[in-house]
């Protein structure tokens, strides 16, 4: 039975928070308001914090999509990608994915993030698996809702379960590697947690459990 490594992306794989990039490049386009952006920033404040409903935020985001065509995002996703993600991702997530691969283990994305940035991440890495949230799409348009399970907290957990069992895997023999205390139901289910760049309540924690922590963040 192999075993496998699992990947958040946000200041983990990458050394940028997606969320915040997107916002950003939403508002250079004059998509959303100053004001809409300043409320973005807060939502990542209290995501760092580990107080954010994530699921409920998440619905709210995605509703006003119902109706659009689903290629029209996977274009403008790929463009921002190859413009602005592709370039953050660090040297030391691409040697522990390599070392993982190296020692026959899958090695998988696992994201709180839409396909339609995980995606392309995955395929640049050559990545066995991409475990991610996913909006439900009908005829081409976003009806929308989300797929449930919403790839976050608990969530994580099910999805990885779910692709652990038809890989024929053990999550008890699996890494995960992740930035974020809101991961800490992964963190828990894996035989082996790692903390990467953790936010101070991860890192807290981390040491506590005697858990490995690195950082990956590049000068």
């Amino acid at each position: 039975m192999r075993a496998a490594a699992f990947f958040d992306m946000d200041q983990t794989v990458l050394r940028v928070n997606t969320g915040t990039l997107w916002m950003k490049f939403l508002r250079r386009r004059g998509e959303i308001s100053r004001l809409e952006m300043a409320r973005a920033l807060a939502w990542v404040v209290k995501y760092k914090l580990a107080i954010l409903d994530m699921e409920s935020l998440s619905r709210r985001l995605v509703a006003p999509l119902a109706g659009d065509l689903e290629e029209e995002m996977v274009e403008k996703c790929r463009r921002w990608y190859l413009e602005e993600v592709e370039a953050t991702i660090t040297a030391r997530a691409r040697a522990s994915i390599e070392r993982h691969r190296g020692s026959g283990e899958h090695v998988v994305l696992l994201t709180s993030a839409t396909p339609y940035v995980a995606e392309p991440l995955g395929r640049t890495l050559g990545l066995d698996g991409v475990l991610c949230s996913r909006l439900e799409v009908v005829d081409g348009r976003f009806t929308g809702r989300i797929v449930e399970p919403l790839c976050f907290g608990p969530g994580k957990v099910a999805l990885a379960e779910r692709w652990a069992h038809d890989h024929q895997v053990d999550l008890a023999s699996c890494a995960f590697y992740t930035d974020s205390y809101n991961d800490l139901p992964m963190l828990e289910r894996v035989g082996r947690p790692v903390a990467v760049n953790p936010d101070l309540r991860l890192e807290r924690h981390a040491r506590r459990r005697g858990w490995a922590v690195e950082n990956w963040m590049e000068g």
